[in-house]
């Protein structure tokens, strides 16, 4: 837990202060369990840990991404204008901590919200859950998903979109530019991570989907480790049932 506590004082602190714009929400928590993969008949198994999206890979921490963006890897990108940077509290502890605070007699809305934030920033819970990313002059996107301070608040999702499927207008010259660009990117993808193992748009590191793997579709990248999240899911659920405050009974 102290680990877990220092992450927090040294990412968060410094790092909302200097972010263009953040914001605390709800963060959706993808519970589906990953489709299961094959390999291709030939193929070889590919590395996809070692994959990156401009610079941005899995298991990278808050301040490595941060880094990247300013002056690093990253740097064609920037926040983008509005909740560039999403903090969050793991559901499960969200609740522990408003019984917690309800049986402290809090239950004005504000001050409900208020209080839970706090205890969750006095002991570590509020973590960097999201970062967003744009590139305004080629109408790039990328999406950052971290892992909470359970399992280090690291990525385990990088989401890359692009305008290349995007019709611009009716007619057979858009038609073709689209199929243009399409194909363009298409052949970018292919020159940098090579042929798709698993399926025609799929490259992963092992069968197991919950490896690393990356998927492709018409301007778009979604590279994503389902083990670390579920991991860190799993993680939060034990570590927020052995927590629980509850009443002290006497019987």
């Amino acid at each position: 837990m102290l680990k877990h506590i220092f992450i927090f004082i040294a990412l968060l602190v410094p790092f909302v202060g200097m972010a263009d714009d953040f914001a605390i929400l709800d963060s959706a928590v993808n519970t589906e369990y990953p489709e299961t993969v094959e390999l291709n008949d030939d193929a070889q198994l590919a590395t996809v840990s070692n994959f990156d999206i401009s610079g941005i890979m899995l298991g990278m921490s808050f301040e490595d991404v941060y880094n990247a963006i300013h002056g690093g890897s990253a740097a064609l990108y920037s926040m983008r204008p509005q909740n560039s940077t999403i903090y969050t509290i793991w559901p499960d502890w969200k609740y522990n901590l408003d019984y917690e605070c309800r049986q402290n007699g809090v239950v004005i809305p504000e001050q409900l919200e208020k209080c839970i934030n706090g205890l969750a920033k006095d002991r570590g819970l509020l973590y960097a859950s999201e970062m967003h990313l744009v590139r305004p002059s080629t109408n790039e996107t990328i999406d950052i998903y971290f892992t909470s301070n359970a399992t280090d608040n690291v990525v385990w999702r990088i989401v890359y979109v692009n305008d290349v499927d995007r019709l611009e207008g009716i007619g057979a010259k858009f038609d073709d530019q689209r199929e243009k660009r399409i194909m363009n990117f298409w052949q970018n993808v292919l020159d940098k991570y090579g042929a798709p193992n698993s399926g025609t748009d799929k490259w992963i590191s092992t069968t197991n989907a919950f490896d690393p793997m990356m998927t492709a579709y018409y301007g778009e990248l979604d590279l994503v480790d389902n083990g670390i999240h579920f991991s860190d899911q799993a993680k939060n659920v034990q570590q927020s049932r052995e927590n629980f405050r509850g009443k002290s009974y006497a019987f």
